[in-house]
């Protein structure tokens, strides 16, 4: 046992070394694609800001995927991140704040470092919420993985017990956005599908929460297909909102974040396939370099 205590002490000395203590950009992580609609808002509200986005591309989709190994495949990207100099990181992904932001928040911080931080997406989106909705009737469409966690239900019911919650599992709509089919007659079929599903099981909801960052492509398919009065709630403008007033209320970080107003992009997979979708959800060719998580 104290042959195993030397070995992951020298582990975690080797890991700490790696760490610069400079200033650096803040991290934005993302299984994918999705993530670049929260990185865009980021850059609109704090455009002074240095930013690195990471998409683990390679290994999409998370939603499918088990809890065991999102939290695995998120903690290799936020390590990695670290390793850019990130102080800060986002997770700009619901399924990775769903599955994996807990434990690394809890168990893997204070050994790597507790003076960095993680920070989810999902208790952003949740704080506003009863300022929203007149009925308390909240529906959250998202990933398989978002959806069978019930962390938006978890998070809501802590903030707002008089809010009910339900949720529907979107399997296709990740596919739809990714092969440009967000806004052709092929997407029709599977969001009414899953807008009725929904709203037919409570018709009391008010507001719909668009609990996957590729959802917000959908927007104007979506809205044909719901009835005028429901709200839908996209988490770009909250997410960014609330890292804004989190960098005000901790000056101590806001100093760790390099401020020269550019943004660098990394992939697991192809860069020249990143940079062609990239240009979907931020309206720009980005030049992308590729990395391997381990």
């Amino acid at each position: 046992m104290k042959r195993y205590s030397l070995i992951l002490l020298f582990l975690d000395t080797k890991m700490n070394k790696k760490l610069s203590s400079k200033p650096g950009p803040i991290g934005v992580f993302d299984s994918g694609y999705g993530g670049l609609t929260i990185l865009q808002h980021f850059r609109k509200m704090l455009p002074q800001y240095d930013y690195i986005y990471l998409g683990d591309n390679a290994r999409t989709p998370y939603g499918t995927r088990s809890f065991e190994v999102v939290y695995e495949f998120t903690l290799q990207a936020v390590n990695r991140l670290f390793e850019e100099g990130c102080h800060l990181v986002i997770l700009a992904c619901n399924t990775a704040s769903a599955k994996a932001l807990r434990n690394i928040q809890q168990k893997d911080l204070p050994n790597i470092d507790p003076n960095r931080r993680v920070l989810g997406i999902i208790r952003p989106t949740v704080e506003i919420l009863d300022q929203v909705t007149q009925t308390k009737h909240i529906g959250v469409l998202g990933t398989t993985g978002t959806i069978q966690s019930e962390t938006y239900n978890i998070e809501i019911t802590k903030l707002f017990p008089h809010i009910q919650t339900l949720g529907e599992a979107c399997p296709m709509w990740v596919p739809l956005v990714e092969n440009r089919e967000y806004d052709g007659a092929g997407a029709d079929y599977f969001v009414k599908k899953h807008l009725d599903s929904i709203l037919n099981r409570d018709p009391m909801i008010d507001t719909l929460v668009l609990g996957c960052t590729h959802y917000p492509l959908l927007i104007e398919k979506i809205k044909q297909y719901i009835p005028t009065g429901v709200r839908l709630l996209s988490q770009g403008e909250y997410v960014a909102n609330s890292l804004q007033h989190y960098l005000k209320a901790h000056p101590e970080m806001d100093e760790r974040c390099t401020k020269n107003g550019s943004s660098k992009f990394y992939t697991t997979e192809s860069v020249d396939k990143f940079s062609d979708i990239a240009s979907i959800f931020l309206s720009e060719k980005v030049e992308v370099e590729h990395l391997t998580l381990e």
